[in-house]
């Protein structure tokens, strides 16, 4: 009408909108410690209801921009961009498809689509013929692209970058205009059988046709308060875990559909993105059509908005509904439906086939073989370490939950013959800065309420479990922080460097979690002001595209070996020590090396008898060439092992610029998890959280892009 309008907004309160309802909880299932029965009623983050990580802060309100937009003729409704096909001589096939809505009574406008290189130089300007589908106009492009540029994760080459424009003409006059970078890359999932495991299927992602090994995090949203994220906030996280050497992350389904900016970091460091639609760890109502209506709106949207993103590998439909569902019936002795399965196997697959065919979908994760979470088939979600759940080998679990000490060892994740491993880790502390900023200073001790408050998971005691075989159960504080960090940082440790020299019968591991919502204790390698945990810096080194880990066998031998995510062939000489923490070398071993790509095979062992698997002795390995990080191999738990406790490294510290600090370390004796702290979560160390061999020199780089550093800031310790 003419004159002036009101745009009114209402927020209805959660309550509210949820009152009259109800919905299925299955019968004793925490689902992560949150309240299922509000969260799986209504469409919003279901975390912000309280997770085993994070508090219960549910929002309302806008969180996202919002405009109104005024158009008169036409405008640009969707523009997709897909990668046909790689051919021999280095071109590609690609396709544009342009969705247009024209407003009736009104001449149809003009289309024209542009391509642009990673340089800006045009390589395609085309005027389309748009053509009826519908109640849309649509246009079609084919074309070929020659010498193409591929778009690579960031351990396996550049991310170059296209553009393509599409602009609506009237005559002289532009009506709309859509612009999209995307990237040139093909990403399948091979699930065909694995010859060399019968029974089992591969479960691996082929980017570009190349097998890969997946590796990276779990990701939650940022904040609880979403609407606060910007790309200032993502920025420092994902490039943090490409320098800890990640190619993937997965966006959990309880959290939210990110902001933009979080995708196009993504594609810009070289990520791939598993896409989980936002369902968690509960049934899900089918019999509300209001329900039902604005899922299928909502998966639609998504798939539309997010498909041109070069670094998305895989839509997944939830998270452990089918898992939890596949528990239950076990528990219960019968098979129940999933209530949810109405979303995750028509209305979600659906959308996904119908807007973004090129890219893979499952229904869930974890999902495949006869139990969702069977070792056999699909991805798994190993949760025997920590919680005690039981593994499943095949197509049922082996016994019931095992909390206790020898249940929960991350020792355990040798068990483990999964395909993929889409989730697993360890709880830890944050760092003591982090404590300081976020519990009073008269709360800063064990067991405090205030303290306890930062623990969600139940009971909060439950890391003990865990401790007492690896570290010993902590007196202090400072002990607490010390000792969760280095089980954590061992123990995922472990789980990679068996999971990774399993290759190419296991091909992934995504680790709970790499990032915070809040400053707690939780799983997460990085907290919630982005300080970096011990486990960030271990997993760094296991995640190494060229990696050497000690593999104990059941004779008291020990094997070597080598696995290669490289894009070729690795060789090269290799120097195996057996130590004595003391200071001297029992014997020393040269050893060449040849790995083909993307192989992962034993190249050294070393018998029971010469090995001498006694506590004040540790195996160690390094490269001649520095091609791969050192590792080393302990006879005996943290707490047992026989060596110069309290001893500290001699340090110096060199100022190279304001913002720039060089230590050099050397160490008395063999020292245990050195570490330097520094009270700025933007600093960037360029390692941490190592061991050190008698008489061993070692130089840390030390820098802060936002601010000056002192000597006097840094506390250097070790374990």
């Amino acid at each position: 009408m003419l004159g002036p309008n009101l745009l009114a907004i209402r927020f209805d309160p959660v309550a509210l909108r949820v009152a009259g309802r109800s919905a299925t909880v299955w019968p004793g299932v925490g689902a992560g410690g949150a309240d299922v029965s509000k969260r799986n009623l209504v469409r919003k983050a279901q975390f912000c209801w309280g997770w085993d990580w994070g508090p219960v802060l549910p929002t309302v309100g806008i969180w996202r921009p919002v405009e109104l937009l005024r158009q008169r003729m036409a405008l640009i409704d969707a523009l997709q961009f897909r990668t046909l096909g790689l051919n021999p001589d280095g071109s590609a096939d690609i396709r544009i498809d342009a969705e247009i809505e024209a407003f009736a009574g009104v001449p149809l406008p003009t289309l024209d689509i542009e391509v642009a290189d990673p340089g800006g130089g045009i390589l395609l300007s085309q005027s389309c013929i748009l053509g009826c589908r519908g109640d849309r106009e649509v246009a079609e492009l084919n074309a070929r692209i020659a010498d193409a540029q591929l778009w690579w994760t960031a351990d396996l080459g550049e991310q170059p970058l296209y553009r393509v424009t599409a602009r609506l003409r009237n005559g002289a006059g532009e009506v709309d205009r859509k612009e999209l970078r995307v990237g040139i890359r093909t990403i399948e999932l091979d699930t065909s059988p694995d010859p060399d495991e019968p029974g089992s299927d591969f479960f691996r992602f082929l980017l570009n046709g190349r097998p890969i090994f997946a590796k990276g995090a779990c990701w939650i949203p940022a904040h609880s308060l979403v609407g606060v994220l910007t790309r200032n906030h993502y920025r420092p996280l994902i490039e943090a875990g490409v320098r800890g050497g990640m190619n993937m992350l997965r966006v959990w389904g309880g959290g939210i559909y990110e902001h933009d900016d979080f995708y196009d970091l993504c594609d810009e460091q070289g990520l791939l993105v598993w896409q989980d639609f936002m369902f968690a760890c509960s049934p899900y109502p089918e019999n509300y059509p209001d329900l039902v209506d604005s899922i299928a709106a909502e998966a639609a949207y998504q798939v539309r908005r997010l498909r041109h993103h070069p670094s998305l590998a895989l839509w997944c439909g939830n998270n452990e509904n089918q898992f939890i569902q596949d528990f239950v019936n076990e528990a219960v002795g019968t098979k129940l439906p999933l209530e949810g399965a109405l979303f995750y196997d028509r209305i979600i697959p659906d959308a996904v086939a119908k807007h973004d065919p090129a890219v893979p979908y499952r229904p869930g994760s974890p999902f495949g073989g006869p139990h969702a979470n069977s070792m056999k088939s699909g991805d798994l979600h190993n949760w025997t370490v920590w919680h005690g759940l039981p593994p499943v080998p095949d197509d049922k679990s082996t016994g019931a939950v095992d909390r206790s000490p020898e249940g929960v060892a991350y020792q355990r994740y040798a068990e483990d013959m999964g395909r993929f491993i889409s989730e697993f880790g360890i709880q830890a502390s944050p760092v003591m800065e982090t404590l300081r900023r976020a519990v009073p200073a008269d709360q800063l001790g064990l067991k405090s309420p205030a303290m306890e408050n930062r623990i969600k998971d139940t009971p909060k005691n439950k890391v003990d479990a865990m401790l007492v075989s690896v570290t010993g159960l902590p007196s202090t504080m400072e002990d607490y922080v010390d000792f969760t960090q280095i089980t954590q940082a061992e123990g995922l440790k472990f789980g990679i460097e068996h999971f990774r020299r399993r290759k190419p019968h296991c091909s992934g591991t995504l680790i709970w979690q790499l990032n915070d919502c809040w400053p707690g204790v939780s799983w997460s390698l990085l907290d919630f002001y982005g300080f970096a945990k011990a486990g960030y810096h271990y997993v760094r080194r296991a995640y190494s595209p060229l990696m050497a880990s000690f593999k104990p066998l059941a004779d008291g031998s020990v094997e070597l070996w080598i696995t290669n995510d490289l894009a070729r062939n690795a060789s090269g000489g290799l120097i195996v020590k057996l130590l004595d923490m003391r200071g001297a070398t029992v014997w020393r071993d040269e050893v060449p090396y040849a790995v083909p790509d993307n192989g992962s095979q034993p190249v050294w062992r070393g018998n029971a008898a010469c090995i001498a698997a006694l506590p004040n002795h540790v195996l160690t390995v390094r490269a001649v060439d520095d091609a791969f990080p050192a590792n080393r191999h302990f006879f005996a738990a943290i707490k047992d092992l026989d060596r110069s406790r309290g001893a500290q490294p001699e340090c110096a510290i060199e100022r190279v610029g304001a913002s720039e600090l060089r230590v050099t370390l050397k160490a008395p004796a063999y020292l245990f998890f050195v570490h330097l702290l520094v009270p700025s979560e933007t600093v960037r160390v360029s390692d941490n959280y190592f061991d050190m061999a008698p008489d061993e020199t070692r130089l840390v780089t030390i820098c802060d892009p936002d601010r000056s550093l002192r000597a006097e800031d840094i506390v250097i310790r070790s374990c």
